[in-house]
């Protein structure tokens, strides 16, 4: 089976919503493992304006076919109007670590 793995990148605006939405993923089998990244600062443009944030970033580890699900999960749960949402392939790894990301998210 060839690697589908992704890394997904999301940012939070806190450690309740970034524990809430990596807890979901797993338990619900979309990820093999979400790291918490706090102490992040943004800087980006809204409507318009420069605004900066403190922010968590999550590293969401999945399986590509799994990605339509984790994007709506965390559209579903995420309070940002426009959340990123950033899936990146994962072109290598070790090779039982990615087995286990697919076991992992298997939906068989």
């Amino acid at each position: 089976m060839p690697n589908d793995a992704q890394l997904i990148l999301c940012t939070c605006p806190d450690r309740e919503t970034a524990e809430t939405l990596a807890k979901r993923l797993v338990e619900g089998r979309l990820a093999a493992c979400v790291n918490i990244l706090p102490g992040l600062t943004s800087f980006y443009t809204w409507e318009n304006r420069l605004e900066t944030a403190e922010e968590h970033l999550l590293l969401i580890k999945t399986a590509g076919v799994r990605y339509p699900a984790v994007e709506q999960a965390i559209r579903e749960q995420h309070p940002y109007d426009l959340p990123e949402i950033i899936a990146l392939p994962i072109a290598h790894g070790l090779s039982d670590y990615l087995t286990w990301i697919d076991a992992c998210v298997s939906t068989d």
